[in-house]
């Protein structure tokens, strides 16, 4: 319903109101020669007025406070209206449970604004209590599992009081509900980050765990992304984890050709380069062999990515040989300057 609308169902602008006849509005001043003049409606114009002269003659009152609802109505990405509430609200001492019962309904409404998290978040530390958060997020998720806004408050809240018991279960279900539900498994390794932190027992219990959903769905760059990250606080590193390594191979043998398997394959490749571990199994040229499977069939979006990998795998396995033309250069510098260009 537009603003017009609004005014053939009982709407009284604020210059007909006979107890706002005391406050003059303030017109928006866009300069002399405005470019491109904002064809506002009557009613926007009308309330930002009169905001404008609430805010300039620094007003403290519920009739103020009134005003910013309308306002936030018209416009709730507006800065400056959500501030000067924060202000009413303090010098009212307005009742916050009323204050988050408003903000549940115009969260509800603008789930991917952020000035509205923001407040929301502001009146909880006033109020010094998060116990309705999780509630409230958890059913905010229900209407958008990827709302951003709602997963960064709820990772505030937690942190801020100490509300990790029940959230691996909770992320659990999210999961088994979605498996591709990547701000599920963020919020995972988020939860072990801050409690339980990367233990052997987590490390083994993890993998497990992410290994048992890629078997579900071998193609899902949420878990496979979570594998990692736990694998990097495994001081074995990738090829010393075998329970990895084992299902990488096993899924491999059944000719799965996920770009996200080859990955951890050229990574654990990559490794054993690296620390001079090369077996049968990882070395450098399997590493560049599947870095080519990658470029030319798997992976093509990112096939100059993959051939600059394949080339530092041949660079790494190059025999550093003097070049007599010139002592200082060996003859795996022109590799360096390939893969650069």
């Amino acid at each position: 319903m537009s603003d017009e609308d609004m005014d053939g169902y009982g709407w009284v602008l604020y210059a007909e109101r006979p107890e706002w006849r005391d406050l003059t509005p303030v017109p928006q001043d866009d300069g002399p020669h405005p470019v491109v003049s904002i064809a506002y409606s009557k009613r926007f114009t009308d309330v930002y007025d009169y905001f404008r002269a609430i805010l300039q003659n620094k007003e403290k009152s519920l009739r103020a406070l009134e005003l910013t609802k309308d306002a936030i109505d018209l416009n709730p990405a507006n800065y400056t209206v959500w501030q000067y509430r924060r202000e009413l609200i303090q010098a009212l001492n307005v009742d916050l449970v009323d204050e988050l019962d408003y903000l549940q309904q115009i969260i509800e409404s603008n789930s991917k604004n952020y000035q509205v998290w923001h407040h929301r978040r502001v009146i909880v530390e006033w109020k010094n209590d998060g116990s309705q958060e999780l509630q409230f997020t958890a059913f905010m998720l229900e209407q958008d599992p990827k709302n951003y806004h709602a997963w960064q408050h709820r990772q505030w809240v937690i942190k801020t009081f100490k509300l990790f018991d029940e959230e691996l279960n909770y992320v659990e279900k999210l999961i088994d509900e979605d498996l591709r539900n990547n701000s599920a498994w963020n919020q995972r390794y988020f939860v072990l980050a801050n409690t339980t932190g990367f233990t052997e027992d987590v490390i083994e219990r993890e993998v497990n765990f992410a290994i048992s959903k890629i078997k579900i769905v071998k193609n899902n760059e949420s878990s496979w992304n979570f594998l990692r990250g736990v694998l990097f606080h495994d001081k074995r590193g990738l090829k010393g984890n075998t329970q990895t390594t084992s299902f990488c191979e096993d899924l491999y043998k059944t000719s799965n050709r996920s770009p996200f398997l080859l990955a951890l394959i050229i990574d654990i490749c990559d490794e054993a380069v690296i620390k001079n571990q090369q077996n049968e199994l990882y070395n450098a040229e399997r590493g560049s062999d599947l870095c080519k499977a990658m470029s030319d069939r798997y992976d093509k979006i990112r096939s100059k990515y993959w051939n600059y990998i394949a080339s530092k795998f041949t660079l790494k396995s190059a025999p550093c040989v003097e070049n007599l033309d010139n002592p200082k250069r060996t003859s795996t510098d022109g590799l360096l300057e390939d893969a650069a260009e």
